[in-house]
């Protein structure tokens, strides 16, 4: 199916969230389902489809039908427990949104992240691209969403 066909497929207010589900990132995950709500948008996540299906095939569903999404990298970091490797598992989402969205030439990804540069650090083919940085507040996953969702009418 071509591209095209496809983005015009999905709702016009969806937004994949590509975010940590830990009780440790659960303010942040909540506000950013109340910020997005505010803009009149949904918030779509992995946690909403029942796990009769493959992961990978519910979170390539869900890409597609979403508008936008939404990664915080933020957490990508080492296990505590042994083997002590990093989960990779946003990234790979967020690659999976990239290749879906690189035939639109429409940017409907955005990256938000708690510490200014890690990415290109981590991430160096994203460089170029602008990251909102929330700094791990609430506030500031306000402001990164406002700043990726401008109204151009109040």
């Amino acid at each position: 199916m071509p591209a095209k066909k496809r983005r015009r497929s999905a709702e016009r207010n969806y937004v994949f969230l590509n975010v940590p589900y830990d009780s440790a990132f659960e303010k942040l995950y909540l506000a950013y389902i109340a910020g997005l709500s505010a803009f009149g948008l949904i918030p779509r996540a992995t946690l909403e489809i029942p796990t009769s299906q493959r992961r990978l095939e519910r979170i390539l569903k869900l890409i597609e039908q979403s508008a936008y999404s939404i990664h915080d990298l933020s957490r990508v970091q080492l296990d505590a427990r042994a083997p002590r490797v990093p989960r990779f598992n946003m990234p790979f989402e967020l690659g999976l949104a990239v290749a879906q969205d690189a035939r639109n030439r429409g940017e409907t990804w955005y990256i938000c992240e708690t510490i200014p540069h890690r990415i290109s650090k981590s991430l160096s083919d994203l460089n170029g691209t602008d990251v909102r940085i929330h700094n791990g507040t609430v506030r500031g996953v306000f402001g990164a969403l406002c700043a990726i969702f401008v109204r151009k009418t109040r």
